[in-house]
């Protein structure tokens, strides 16, 4: 899975293609989301933070793990006002994926899957 962090950033990109938009302030009423593992992978962290912030959040699990086939709901401040954010994810094997610019104004349900034969992770989004 070590090449999964640089075809992770293509594919992300083409992946979040639908779900970009740009970020207003009076739009970011609920970023709240429900993520889905689905990837074949036990997810040790997940870090969310505003686009373009040089360092990531702190791990929204804690010392939880997101098992493969699980979802977790990740909830925020409502006083939050930023629609873009990136998300990354940290596999058991301390391999990592990241998606950059998620409009989590649009988007309620975000799925992780990734592919063995190919080598390649993706999100579908909803």
């Amino acid at each position: 899975m070590r090449s999964v962090i640089n075809q992770a950033i293509a594919i992300a990109m083409v992946a979040t293609t639908a779900v970009l938009g740009t970020a207003t302030p009076a739009r970011a009423e609920n970023l709240d989301f429900t993520l889905v593992n689905k990837t074949g992978y036990t997810i040790e962290q997940i870090h969310v933070s505003a686009s373009g912030r040089k360092s990531w959040e702190e791990d929204v699990m804690g010392r939880d793990a997101l098992a493969n086939g699980e979802s977790v709901h990740i909830k925020f401040d409502r006083g939050e006002q930023d629609c873009l954010w990136d998300l990354k994810v940290t596999y058991e094997d301390d391999d990592e994926a990241v998606w950059d610019r998620l409009d989590l104004c649009e988007l309620s349900k975000l799925t992780l899957h990734y592919d063995r034969a190919k080598d390649s992770t993706w999100a579908d989004t909803q």
